[in-house]
């Protein structure tokens, strides 16, 4: 077989991870990228080794002999490349180093308040950067053009980039004790609701609007402003009511705080090029996963207590 010179370290890992799951399908929602994208790649190397890697059927896929070959081959290779990183790291111990985090403005409090200040209570000798952008697509080019090693943003993302899910955020309906709505609220309650949005144009809208044509809700819109210090004060007089995360939920006291019911939620990541991190980002990555893991173990406790 000969070895096109397009062959890359993001089609090694579709491939391994189609091969892992089953499904192109079951990959992509494992990789958090288009399923499109990922099948694209998968062909392209097909098309490159001049061999068929997977036979396809009605369930999934499976694969040929060739493929297994290229599989076993493929996860050393992505071994290495990721033992040889960790040298890297290890060498320079991130000493000096600067640490760019490129994120949106729903979730630079999330960064700045939480992430950073914990990371850099162990990595004191790293510069951390937060380049600020305005939306999911700006985020994505700034990893594109080399302007911020990682990046804290909302998935999926497109193929090009590779995504490491960090945790699921709940979105909560923010009301004036006066609203008496079902708990929890159906999402289908937004429609014709009076609602406190970000300013129209803004990245903060776009998220909104996004979020209620998945649900197929139009809400009126009470107050339009970016002024956030101040939309639990326009809750507070009657206004409208606020949808936001309910872990960014600060001051609510004596307004209702209200889930829906299915619930709703979105998926943020770290994300970063299909390239070498510095190894101060690996460290970051390294650093987000164990938090998120911490937080879910404690998520669990008091719902396994309640069980017993």
């Amino acid at each position: 077989m000969s070895y096109g010179q397009g062959m890359n370290l993001r089609q090694l890992r579709y491939v391994v991870a189609t091969a892992d799951h089953g499904t192109m399908t079951s990959a992509a929602q494992a990789l958090y990228v288009a399923q499109p994208a990922l099948s694209r790649a998968v062909r392209e190397l097909e098309r490159e080794l001049g061999v068929e890697l997977f036979a396809r059927s009605g369930r999934g896929v499976e694969l040929t002999a060739a493929g297994e070959q290229v599989v076993r081959q493929a996860r050393v290779a992505l071994d290495a490349v990721e033992a040889i990183e960790g040298l890297s790291a290890a060498r320079t111990g991130g000493r000096g180093a600067e640490l760019r985090i490129a994120t949106t403005s729903s979730l630079e409090p999330e960064l700045t308040g939480r992430l950073i200040p914990r990371f850099a209570r162990d990595q004191q000798a790293v510069r951390v950067r937060v380049v600020r952008c305005d939306g999911r697509d700006a985020v994505a080019a700034a990893l594109r053009a080399g302007r911020a090693d990682l990046a804290l943003t909302d998935l999926p993302v497109p193929g090009d980039l590779a995504a490491h899910p960090f945790e699921q955020r709940e979105v909560v309906l923010i009301s004036p004790p006066s609203v008496r709505l079902r708990e929890p609220v159906p999402p289908a309650a937004l429609d014709g609701m009076r609602l406190v949005l970000p300013a129209r144009g803004s990245a903060r809208r776009a998220e909104i609007d996004a979020l209620l044509a998945r649900i197929g809700a139009t809400p009126v819109a009470a107050v339009e402003s970016d002024e956030r210090g101040s939309w639990l004060g326009w809750v507070r007089a009657g206004m409208g009511s606020l949808l936001w995360y309910r872990n960014q939920v600060d001051g609510a006291e004596g307004l209702a705080v209200r889930s829906f019911m299915p619930p709703i939620t979105r998926m943020i990541g770290l994300v970063h090029a299909h390239r070498q991190l510095p190894p101060v980002a690996r460290d970051f990555l390294a650093f987000a996963k164990e938090t998120a893991r911490e937080a879910r173990d404690q998520h669990a406790r008091p719902a396994q207590r309640e069980h017993h």
